[in-house]
């Protein structure tokens, strides 16, 4: 599939809606839960996205469309965990869609052309790296994080499923 800008904004939309329908409401061993040490509940995978909506995606974008120093300031991954200290998960779900919303208007405002796309930054990992790249990563990252939480969630039933384990790789 070729990049396009309409196509990355139908996912970046839905990302919110669709965390909200799976996670409000149900109980806390769906959301709390992780997977063991060293990894991330639904919870602070929420927290996570919220990060990104408020240091790097569109902070990002910014660098590469402006004149300037092109360096990407490094993106603290786990700074979640301070940043959602004492909210529940509800406010957290509201915080982000209220985040991607803000930052989806922003987007569309810009009225991005071809030549922009091909604009670049400076990853502070991966040198060089253009608009478009950067726009579909955040697409991708949605969407591996939407099949996280729900792997971290089909994962709770693990020793309750019984022989049916066989058919699902995604709790193996």
């Amino acid at each position: 599939m070729l990049f396009d800008l309409n196509k990355t904004v139908e996912v970046l939309e839905r990302t919110p809606q669709i965390l909200q329908k799976l996670l409000s409401g149900v109980s806390d061993e769906w959301t709390m839960n992780n997977e063991g040490d060293d990894t991330w509940s639904p919870y602070d995978i929420v927290g996570h996205l919220i990060q990104g909506e408020r240091t790097d995606w569109m902070r990002r974008l910014e660098i590469i469309l402006h004149k300037g120093d092109k360096k990407f300031i490094p993106f603290d991954r786990f700074e979640q965990f301070k940043e959602s200290e004492g909210k529940n998960l509800q406010q957290l779900l509201s915080v982000f869609a209220a985040l991607r919303k803000e930052n989806l208007q922003k987007l569309k405002s810009l009225r991005l052309t071809d030549d922009d796309l091909y604009k670049t930054g400076i990853h502070p990992e991966f040198g060089e790296v253009t608009l478009r790249q950067l726009l579909s990563t955040w697409t991708v990252h949605d969407l591996t994080h939407i099949a996280q939480i729900t792997r971290v969630m089909a994962r709770q039933y693990k020793e309750v499923i019984g022989p049916w384990i066989k058919y699902f790789r995604v709790i193996q």
